[in-house]
């Protein structure tokens, strides 16, 4: 090899460590968030994203930090005006319960339900649907009362994040859109600067070592940097005219806005809420609620259509028709619930309040919003990118010696 040639390959060294120092971190950053299932031989040989592996502790870190302090269920209840709710659900409510007493009349009373003309079934309809706002006011009343024994706000957002994981690579991809393809650039402005000294050693000490212990240092170093001046300093500091703070903390402002915009459209919705107090841990208390408030409507029916209903009917028929009207008002709560999707979004209000409170947290707490999820792995993202680094170094020593 002669001097040209060899003194060539010497300043290749800066360069090829900065390729290696955005190799790792690229490959970090995707190690990150993909595969979002494993790809593999379980248990040991393979890979599945941080992120999505360890979706549901990230999810519970994420609300027991976030959006359980910041997000209050029995005020976003609150916030529920039963007139305009039974106002927006209103025409689908009439026709489900039409639907309901024609079912449980034929079941529970069938030769006195045939023996009444149209008319007087008619008659019957608008007497139910003239009282179902008086109904539905006073379950919702009773459902802000009763809504943390209903609603699991930390259920709801763990069940959903484990059964999405693309979601919780959503939030995090978009919370960190311009810290994460920094990390992926400072790969390559810090592997060129260490590098140098790595050539530098080389010129003057050819030992083998060298070049993969170089590469193992960029690798690790140029992760481990770019992780600290992501969320270092966490508060501002002046140094010659200059305010230097963490990237992500620095766009504190911005980030709360994607993230709550996120949680508002794709997690903590009316849709959501529904499903999970339908079916969620809390359903039989909501089931309970509505039994309440049916037994009492029929009562105050039967009491003025016919005061000896009951006895006619038979006590046991009588008791099994309520349950029978109680148990089909829930199981049909999705066919006209859905109507009121739009007005509960507009009442609760969760991003406009999210994002508000997320700006007005200190450094310190805004940082958990993202750092602490996944932080606990932040040395696995570190050591692959030595080992990958230290993997290069002796791909290039191969090409030194050749």
């Amino acid at each position: 090899m002669d001097w040209n040639t060899e003194h060539l390959i010497l300043l290749l060294i800066p360069i090829i460590s900065a390729l290696v120092g955005w190799a790792t971190n690229y490959l970090a950053v995707k190690m990150m968030f993909y595969p979002i299932s494993f790809v593999g031989i379980k248990p040991f040989f393979g890979w599945q994203g941080l992120i999505p592996m360890k979706r549901k502790e990230m999810a519970e870190i994420e609300v027991d930090l976030v959006l359980g302090k910041l997000l209050s269920v029995q005020e976003l209840a609150s916030r529920l005006e039963p007139d305009k709710l039974t106002f927006s659900i209103q025409r689908r409510l009439n026709q489900v319960i039409r639907r309901i007493v024609n079912d449980v009349m034929q079941e529970s009373a069938p030769a006195l339900w045939a023996s009444i003309p149209v008319q007087g079934k008619n008659l019957v309809y608008k007497r139910i649907e003239a009282d179902m706002p008086n109904v539905v006011h006073k379950m919702v009343e009773d459902f802000k009362h009763n809504v943390d024994e209903i609603l699991d706000i930390k259920e709801l957002v763990v069940n959903h994040l484990v059964e999405n994981p693309e979601l919780i690579n959503e939030i995090f991809l978009k919370s960190g859109e311009k810290e994460f393809p920094f990390i992926e650039r400072s790969g390559l402005y810090f592997g060129f600067l260490f590098g140098i000294p790595t050539m530098v050693f080389w010129y003057f000490y050819q030992a083998w070592w060298i070049l993969p212990l170089g590469g193992l240092l960029v690798g690790y170093l140029t992760n481990w940097i770019a992780i600290k001046i992501i969320f270092e300093p966490k508060r501002p500091i002046n140094v010659f005219g200059l305010t230097i703070q963490g990237m992500f903390l620095k766009r504190q402002k911005e980030v709360s806005r994607v993230y709550a915009d996120i949680v508002e459209r794709k997690l903590i919705n009316s849709r959501n809420i529904t499903q999970s107090v339908l079916h969620g841990s809390g359903s039989e208390q909501l089931l309970e609620l509505i039994e309440l408030h049916v037994n009492d409507a029929i009562e105050r029916y039967v009491a003025i259509a016919q005061p000896y209903f009951a006895i006619g009917v038979g006590s046991e028929k009588y008791f099994k028709m309520k349950e029978r009207a109680a148990r089909m008002i829930f199981d049909s709560s999705d066919k006209y619930l859905l109507y009121a999707y739009e007005y509960a979004n507009q009442a609760l209000q969760v991003g406009h309040d999210l994002c508000e409170r997320l700006q007005a947290l200190s450094p310190e707490d805004f940082e958990s919003v993202l750092r602490p999820a996944y932080q606990a792995d932040e040395w696995k993202l570190i050591v692959v990118g030595a080992i990958l680094g230290m993997l290069a170094g002796f791909c290039q020593l191969y090409i030194m010696l050749v």
